[in-house]
């Protein structure tokens, strides 16, 4: 058992290593909007390791930054992180039936895009052990990349911060533009969220814009979910 154990946890970590270094650039550029928002590296690094989505990061550093209520910064959070829910759901019946609810628990909090994917590709039931050791590993470079982020960005000139800012943006048009080009309902959706995004941030309102941010997010995911609905194959019901 210690063996298999060990053998697992050996497997976490060198399927994590590659995970954690692209988690390293993307976080760097976070750390830069963290820094923007006035984040000492610490609480860069404490965020990012409790937060494990960009998007959702990025989120709640804008509220910051905006100076946004307690309340609407987790909600933000939650709706732009929803769908980890679902991989929880999918990942219960990945796990071994003996695993205990502790480690359950710790893996419904350690669930990314990619430590859900490795976790899935893997033949059979899949060990807390594995799936933990790539998390931390993932997890703590993470967290370093923000806080890293951070610290640079308080040493260098401001026009350099500015300029390493925009690369956030790269990041999510990396995210969205695949997608995109594959599927023409996820390309006009995105061009519809921009379009209504920028038509709310025109108008005026007291309502501030995490807010309007959670409010479209909710609606044209209900839109979409309503007009072109997946059947259980992944393919789209008419």
């Amino acid at each position: 058992m210690g063996s298999d154990i060990g053998k697992e946890i050996r497997e976490g970590l060198r399927d994590g290593l590659p995970i954690g270094m692209g988690y390293f650039a993307v976080a760097f550029s976070l750390g830069i909007t963290a820094k923007l928002a006035g984040l000492t590296p610490i609480q860069g690094f404490v965020s990012s390791f409790l937060n494990h989505a960009s998007a959702g990061e990025y989120a709640l550093y804008t509220m910051i930054s905006e100076g946004a209520a307690y309340t609407e910064a987790a909600l933000l959070i939650a709706v732009t992180n929803i769908r980890y829910l679902l991989m929880g759901a999918a990942f219960s019946q990945k796990l071994r039936p003996e695993e205990p609810l502790l480690s359950r628990i710790a893996i419904g909090f350690g669930i990314t895009d990619e430590i859900f994917g490795i976790g899935i590709a893997r033949k059979g039931y899949v060990r807390a052990s594995y799936l933990m050791s790539a998390f931390i590993l993932a997890s703590l470079m993470w967290a370093s990349g923000t806080a890293c982020g951070i610290a640079l960005g308080n040493v260098l000139p401001g026009s350099a911060v500015s300029a390493l800012s925009v690369a956030i943006y790269g990041m999510f048009l990396a995210i969205i533009i695949p997608p995109s080009r594959k599927d023409r309902v996820v390309g006009a959706l995105v061009l519809l969220s921009f379009m209504l995004s920028y038509g709310a941030s025109r108008m005026p309102s007291s309502v501030s814009g995490g807010t309007r941010t959670i409010v479209l997010t909710v609606a044209v995911s209900a839109l979409a979910a309503l007009l072109f609905p997946k059947n259980e194959e992944g393919g789209e019901e008419r």
